[in-house]
């Protein structure tokens, strides 16, 4: 018997898992203690827990099971995961919404609401990317506004992408695996409406506090508000790559590319990822290179958020291999507590673990795990067991916002902000603002969709 990537399912032990959870903490809390020394060998530190998974596992399975592993989570995982984020970084970068917009509580509310509907379209890394640069403008002169900026990882980045399978990486996955694209607008447009506009409101409340402490008078000036977009053929761009992944998953091709090790891709995979990268080269070439200066674009937040993110997928391995053994495997007690003693799932356990797991891991598998968990039958899991798929989706995607980790916009967010001299909430202080705000919101969710 093998797990997911080609490790012997009976080596499996949570002792492999040590890597990924050194890598974890190394992210939380090197940043607070060492941060010039972490800004300058984060990359060094990411290799190194990689290595300490790959060498012992080489060791211990054999270069090529090692080798199989690495290339298939990067053909299958983070290539496809990488080259989308940077597509829309791209293009959305190519973009300028300017104007002189004051951050107003009513602007604020304003792009945070429609940031949240546009990320079901672009998705939640498409509309940060576009929506937060105007955002930082408006609010740079004022002297308390983190919070503006960690209600739009909430909203923007994470929440406002449950209403299709455009939206984030998790419901694509379900598309590619039978899910209905209706299924998913229909299913979800409820958790997300009340969640989303709880969220507004309670925002609204905060920043008016803050607002009227602050008692800005150049917020009274009577110039009139201007907005202007620049770069407007970059929409065509936009409208590609999300023409390319729909294609991915309607496209059915029958023909697998061998890369080696026995690792394959289909090629209307390989033709998707060729294409993003492509893409992206377009816009770059198309566009005033004067409309990213004024948009201070910068390479920066998806660099780092690329070899992060290639340590994650790799020491993550171990951790989605032992997932998906089930019951039999080293987190069976875990996994137990989804399930009845009659067979049927728990769908509150389904939302909390699935959600628990997405916050530290990434949403997308996590979500398969969860998605096979509960039978893998896209017929019956929008049928019978529609209200345990809807506890898995909305778990992979509200609370990816619980952490900087769980969804790739948090940490390009964060970096835009810190790059722009905002001062982001660390990582735990971030924990202090999801856990005091979204817990309680998610506790809601259960009582009325789960229990």
């Amino acid at each position: 018997m093998q797990a997911g990537h080609g490790a012997p399912a009976d080596s499996l032990s949570l002792v492999w898992a040590l890597p990924f959870g050194g890598l974890l903490l190394s992210i939380a809390i090197l940043p607070l203690v060492a941060r010039h020394a972490w800004e300058r060998w984060f990359g060094a530190v990411t290799a190194l827990w990689a290595m300490l998974f790959l060498l012992p596992y080489a060791l211990h399975a054999g270069p090529a099971a090692a080798a199989e592993a690495v290339l298939g989570t990067a053909a299958h995982e983070y290539l496809p995961f990488i080259f989308l984020l940077l597509s829309l970084f791209v293009v959305a970068g190519n973009i300028q919404v300017a104007g002189n917009l004051i951050g107003t509580p009513g602007t604020n509310f304003t792009i945070l609401g429609l940031g949240t509907l546009a990320a079901s379209l672009l998705g939640t890394t498409g509309a940060s990317m576009l929506l937060i640069r105007p955002l930082i403008r408006a609010n740079q002169d004022r002297r308390r506004n983190a919070h503006v900026f960690v209600f739009f990882i909430f909203l923007v980045g994470n929440i406002g992408g449950a209403l299709t399978p455009l939206g984030d990486p998790p419901l694509f996955l379900g598309f590619l695996r039978g899910v209905d694209f209706g299924w998913t607008t229909v299913a979800l447009s409820p958790p997300m409406g009340l969640a989303a506009g709880l969220l507004l409101g309670m925002f609204f409340l905060i920043d008016l506090y803050h607002w009227n402490r602050e008692g800005a008078d150049w917020a009274k000036s009577r110039v009139p508000r201007q907005l202007r977009i620049e770069g407007w053929h970059n929409f065509i761009y936009l409208a590609t790559i999300i023409g390319a992944v729909l294609a991915s998953g309607i496209w059915q091709s029958h023909i697998a590319l061998k890369l080696g090790f026995g690792v394959e891709v289909m090629l209307e995979d390989a033709a998707r990822d060729a294409a993003l990268p492509i893409i992206a080269f377009a816009s770059w070439h198309s566009t005033r290179p004067q409309i990213r200066i004024e948009n201070a674009f910068a390479w920066t937040p998806i660099q780092e958020v690329g070899i992060l993110f290639a340590g994650i997928f790799v020491t993550i391995i171990p951790v989605l291999d032992a997932l998906r053994l089930g019951p039999s495997g080293p987190f069976g007690p875990l996994l137990a507590l989804v399930t009845r003693p009659d067979g049927m799932p728990i769908d509150w356990a389904y939302f909390w673990l699935t959600g628990g797991l997405s916050s530290v891991l990434d949403n997308a598998p996590t979500y398969l795990v969860f998605f096979d968990l509960a039978g893998g039958d896209p017929g019956r899991l929008t049928g019978p067991l529609a209200r345990t798929l809807l506890a898995i989706s909305t778990g992979a995607v509200f609370m990816g916002a619980n952490t900087y980790l769980g969804n790739a916009p948090n940490f390009m967010i964060k970096a835009i902000c810190e790059e722009r001299g905002i001062r982001m909430p660390g990582f735990f202080a971030y924990l202090v603002w999801s856990g005091s705000i979204l817990l309680p919101l998610f506790v809601l969710l259960t009582l009325v969709f789960f229990r």
